[in-house]
């Protein structure tokens, strides 16, 4: 693993970034102060960045941005405090604070870098600022769809992995379990810590058993800790429960607006999290665009391929 990665370095600078609405983004910057800019989105929605993400891109070279998006991470106020407002946490917000975060870090044009919710804020970000994207790689392409939706969370899945759908679907009430996000949001949201906290749980713990082509009890574990869960569960299910903010088919259908911006996807051909399906129809539409398939790989960043794959393709732009 650690031969796909560049050595581990800290920040050399950071902060809050004031984005209005109350809130304020936690944001750091590493590697080389005068380097080619890339900012990296995190996934979930809600999960918050990782330290791992700096060593995806040389030090020597890159300028590398991480900043974690609204009621995230180190953001505030975070999803976890009570009476939260998640009413100024969409889509659109968080590429509006992509953008202060750009001028506030006086760079012109950047590299978008994200995997899974992070590779569907990037594109939307990039379609709406194509002229301050220099390049994209992305991993485990999800464009929040609906149909992408009820393939993780409404059954699709549960063809490959049985008993941990049994697992996920075990807190609901049997009249509620046709449609899981619509029953999980009412528990997660619900005052009740006793009910919101192992709502959450469960409902991330789904994620962790089926990231990896081979299920790994650490990922379970990792995505199940109430500290990850609480985040991940109340801020996706906000997102979904709104359809992320935006029209169906509208990232697929507005990729013809990245024409000229070079883009490398990588994806796992066993992802059951993120099927292929999604890749290969944004690689269709938007020209240009590299896709590789990895064919011993999920959608874990640690499965066979993607750590070097993603090397590669951060190395292929270093010099650009």
């Amino acid at each position: 693993m650690d031969d796909d990665l560049y050595p581990a370095i800290q920040p050399h600078e950071w902060g809050m970034l004031d984005v209005g609405d109350g809130n304020l983004v936690y944001w750091e910057v590493s590697g080389n102060p005068n380097g080619k800019p890339v900012v990296v989105l995190h996934g979930g929605p809600g999960s918050g960045s990782a330290p791992l993400t700096r060593r995806h891109f040389d030090p020597t070279v890159y300028r590398i941005v991480l900043f974690d998006q609204r009621g995230a991470g180190r953001s505030t106020p975070h999803v976890s405090t009570p009476g939260t407002d998640l009413s100024r946490n969409t889509t659109w917000h968080l590429v509006a604070d992509m953008e202060l975060l750009r001028e506030r870090l006086r760079i012109e044009r950047w590299q978008l870098f994200g995997g899974s919710w992070g590779a569907t804020l990037a594109l939307a970000y990039a379609e709406t600022h194509p002229e301050r994207v220099s390049e994209i790689v992305l991993r485990g392409i999800f464009t929040a769809r609906q149909s992408e939706i009820d393939w993780i969370y409404n059954g699709g899945a549960a063809h490959l992995f049985p008993q941990e759908w049994a697992h996920y679907l075990a807190p609901l009430p049997d009249s509620e379990r046709g449609d899981p996000v619509a029953a999980y949001r009412r528990l997660v949201i619900d005052p009740d810590p006793a009910v919101s906290e192992p709502a959450a749980v469960a409902w991330s713990a789904w994620e962790g058993a089926i990231v990896s082509v081979v299920p790994q009890e650490q990922f379970r574990n990792s995505y199940a800790r109430p500290a990850v869960a609480v985040p991940f569960a109340r801020i996706a299910l906000h997102y979904f429960a709104h359809e992320s903010w935006l029209e169906p088919g509208q990232l697929i259908r507005e990729a013809g607006k990245l024409a000229g911006i070079p883009g490398i996807l990588v994806q796992g051909r066993y992802d059951a999290v993120c099927p292929p399906s999604t890749a290969y129809e944004l690689h269709q539409a938007w020209p240009g665009s590299a896709l590789s398939i990895l064919p011993g790989a999920g959608h874990a960043v640690n499965d066979p391929g993607v750590l070097a794959a993603l090397r590669a393709a951060t190395d292929s732009f270093a010099r650009d």
